[in-house]
């Protein structure tokens, strides 16, 4: 029943800029933190940023600090991800998932989307 779906991923150029969307229904967010994390072909999944639902605090990994933004929409269980000065290492799969407050694991994950990056 609980649904988060990103969007916006596709084939960018180095340096060009991709926003991903993620919309989440099935309940309320409002004691969530929402997160992206992203994998690449034979690495290990990565961190890459998170939105306390309530209040806004972000949090960013140091390898897009600078270039990524993470934000909350104006539609309702909705967060973007703004990525600026794309480079090829950022090529991955994007993922979206949603953390209760007060445990350490996220509990429900998205499909995700692709991003390339061309050098």
């Amino acid at each position: 029943q609980v649904r988060l779906v990103e969007s916006g991923g596709g084939l960018v150029q180095a340096g060009g800029s991709l926003r991903l969307s993620c919309a989440a229904s099935g309940r309320t967010f409002s004691s969530y933190a929402m997160g992206w994390f992203r994998r690449a072909p034979g690495k290990e999944r990565e961190f890459v940023a998170k939105i306390i639902w309530s209040g806004g605090v972000t949090y960013y990994a140091d390898s897009v600090k600078g270039r990524f933004t993470i934000s909350r929409g104006d539609a309702e269980n909705t967060v973007y991800l703004r990525m600026n000065s794309l480079k090829p290492e950022d090529t991955a799969l994007y993922y979206c998932a949603a953390q209760r407050h007060g445990m350490r694991t996220y509990e429900y994950w998205g499909q995700g989307t692709q991003v390339t990056v061309s050098s």
